[in-house]
C-alpha cells in the first residue's frame, strides 16, 4: 500500500542521509511522493528530483523555515514552492548568515565547559552550509562526549542548557509570506511543539489571518487523540490537512522515512488537495 511522507530532511540541512538515500529508504517503504523540507535551504531538491523520477516517485518541492512565537520555535512548511526564485535565495541566504553567527557562539559556550569541539569540525560534518544544532550534537556523540544526539540537547543545546545561544528568528508572518511569495503553500509544522496553554486553535486562526493554508495533521509522534484534535481544527479553519515523518537519520534513529515511529499513514488523498491549491 503506497503512501505519502511530506516532511523529510537530507544531509543539505541537518539530516544524516543523502537525497539520494533518502529517495531509495522512500521506495523501500512504498512511499509514493515526497517533499524534501530541509532547513532554510532548497540546495537538496536537483539530487532529490533526479533520484525520484528514476523511482518513480514524485518530488514536492519543499521547505521548513523557522520562526519566533514567543518563547519557542514555531516552524512553517512550504510545498510547491518555485525554488528558482531569486527573492527566496536571497531570502535563505540570511537565514544561513543567522545560522553561522550563532553556531560559532555555541562552540564557544562548549569550549567553556572544557569540551574538544571546532567549529571546523561541525563544518566539516555538514558538507554545507545549513549548518544548525543537530549537527554539533552529532560531532559531541562521535567524539564520545555524549551517547545520544537526544543527551546532547538536553545537557547542552536545547533551550535553557548549559550551550544555548537563543537565535535570531523571524515572526511567523515573515516565514508564510516568504514562502507565498515562492509561490509556495505554507503549512503549520508539528504543531503538538507549540505552547499548548494558548489552545492550537486559537494559534491556527491568528496564522491563517497572516496566510496560512495548511496544518500538519499526521506526525510521528502525534498521538490518536492529538491526530483527531488537529483534524477537527483543520475543518473548522478550513485548512489543508498534510502530514509526514520528519525524518533526519542519526538524530532520531527511531523515525523511518514513510512510517515515523512505525503506525505513521499519510493518505494518498491528501496530495490532490494540496496540489490544487498550488496551482490555484
Amino acid at each position: 500500500m503506497s503512501r505519502l511522507d511530506l516532511h523529510l530532511h537530507t544531509t543539505f540541512s541537518d539530516g544524516s542521509r543523502t537525497p539520494t538515500d533518502v529517495l531509495a529508504l522512500a521506495g523501500k517503504a512504498q512511499v509514493s511522493a515526497l517533499a524534501i523540507t530541509d532547513h532554510d535551504t532548497v540546495a537538496g531538491l536537483p539530487e532529490a528530483i533526479a533520484a525520484g523520477r528514476s523511482l518513480g516517485i514524485e518530488v514536492i518541492p519543499g521547505i521548513e523555515l523557522s520562526s519566533r512565537w514567543g518563547q519557542t520555535e514555531l516552524h512553517i512548511l512550504g510545498y510547491f514552492l518555485d525554488w528558482n526564485d531569486l527573492e527566496l535565495q536571497r531570502q535563505l541566504t540570511r537565514f544561513q548568515d543567522a545560522r553561522h553567527v550563532r553556531n560559532p557562539r555555541i562552540i564557544e559556550k562548549l569550549n567553556a565547559l572544557g569540551i574538544d569541539l571546532t567549529y571546523d569540525e561541525v563544518r566539516s560534518l555538514a558538507g554545507n552550509d545549513s549548518i544548525g544544532r543537530p549537527h554539533i550534537a552529532r560531532v559531541l556523540l562521535e567524539k564520545g562526549y555524549v551517547t545520544s544526539a537526544k543527551e546532547a540537547f538536553d545537557r547542552y543545546l536545547a533551550d535553557g542548557a548549559a550551550a544555548h545561544v537563543p537565535r535570531e528568528l523571524p515572526g511567523p508572518a515573515e516565514a508564510i509570506a516568504i514562502i507565498r511569495a515562492a509561490r509556495g503553500i505554507p503549512v503549520l509544522a508539528h504543531p503538538s511543539w507549540l505552547d499548548r496553554s494558548e489552545g492550537i486553535y486559537k494559534i491556527c486562526e491568528q496564522l491563517k489571518a497572516v496566510g496560512l493554508a495548511g496544518i500538519e495533521v499526521h506526525y510521528s509522534s502525534h498521538r490518536p487523540e492529538q491526530t483527531a484534535a488537529y483534524l477537527d481544527v483543520a475543518r473548522r479553519l478550513d485548512l489543508l490537512v498534510t502530514g509526514g515523518s520528519d525524518f533526519h537519520g542519526v538524530t532520531k534513529p527511531d523515525v523511518e522515512v514513510g512510517v515515523g515511529r512505525g503506525q505513521l499513514k499519510v493518505p494518498e488523498a491528501l496530495l490532490e488537495p494540496l496540489r490544487k491549491a498550488a496551482t490555484a
